[in-house]
């Protein structure tokens, strides 16, 4: 049989051009891979979603509709490997990590942290922006910086990207964290937090619920997202590492980022490859 072209899973993730039979062979190609045998046996991926965040998913509240990155990337993969998609949904991205307990999930899309590395590991990013502030009408922080003095409280969504981050930066703020990114967001507009941390793009969008609101120029990370899988799972890995590259180069990734609208969101640049 002929070798399969490369990219093809790509092509059959965007539905473009293949017939029933070539799906039905591209399968069975996909399905001899020994790393992910164990998906096909079971006929599912099942793909931890932590709503909440655009640049992950989120739930149209009128539809049910999911959409987001992840959810468009997670989809891809599971056509690529030729199983069903199965959605598993946390209330917030910093909660997919709870499923390790019930091994409850396949695969997972979140923000790479060092900590998390300590239970999962990641797969090359495929995109990046920053973390940075939102503060309410009348504000005096107007740098990063600013925010952190005794007396001002940060909101965050709790085990977020950035919970984690500002527990090892912050000094003398105090965060008070929240179950989800909505509950931070009131916390902020009630006056429970002078500051909401959150990625840039999300409080681009929380913005317009506060009028007179201000974003930050400036920031306190700068942070990519990518696949995992639990750990122990080598093979799965690599597989996941050559779908996310294949993503990236044939624009899978940036299409998903457009039909999200996102601002301040860019592409990861490809990879370097390990030295044979």
């Amino acid at each position: 049989m002929n070798q399969m072209a490369p990219g093809v899973g790509l092509i059959l993730a965007l539905g473009i051009g293949i017939s029933a039979t070539e799906t039905q062979t591209t399968y069975a190609q996909q399905a001899r891979d020994p790393r992910v045998a164990d998906l096909v046996q079971t006929g599912k991926l099942r793909v931890g979603l932590g709503l909440g965040a655009p640049m992950l998913a989120i739930r149209n509240p009128a539809t049910g509709e999911l959409r987001g990155p992840a959810v468009g990337l997670g989809s891809a993969l599971a056509k690529r490997i030729g199983v069903e998609f199965v959605a598993v949904e946390y209330p917030r991205p910093g909660a997919v990590l709870e499923g390790l307990q019930t091994n409850a999930w396949d695969v997972a899309f979140l923000v790479l942290d060092q900590e998390r590395a300590k239970q999962v590991d990641f797969a090359p990013p495929y995109m990046q922006t920053d973390h940075t502030y939102l503060v309410p009408p009348g504000s005096s922080i107007y740098k990063v910086e600013d925010a952190d003095k005794p007396g001002v409280r940060i909101a965050v969504p709790r085990g977020d990207a950035s919970d984690l981050r500002l527990t090892r930066l912050l000094k003398n703020a105090e965060l008070v964290r929240a179950d989800t990114f909505g509950a931070a967001a009131e916390l902020l507009r009630t006056g429970g937090a002078q500051v909401l941390a959150a990625p840039r793009p999300v409080l681009l969008a929380e913005s317009g619920n506060l009028p007179g609101s201000r974003l930050l120029a400036d920031r306190f990370a700068v942070v990519s997202f990518a696949a995992l899988v639990p750990k122990g799972q080598a093979g799965r890995l690599a597989y996941v590492g050559e779908f996310i590259e294949e993503a990236k180069a044939s624009g899978l990734v940036q299409r998903t980022i457009e039909d999200a609208g996102l601002r301040g969101v860019q592409v990861a640049p490809p990879s370097k490859p390990s030295p044979q």
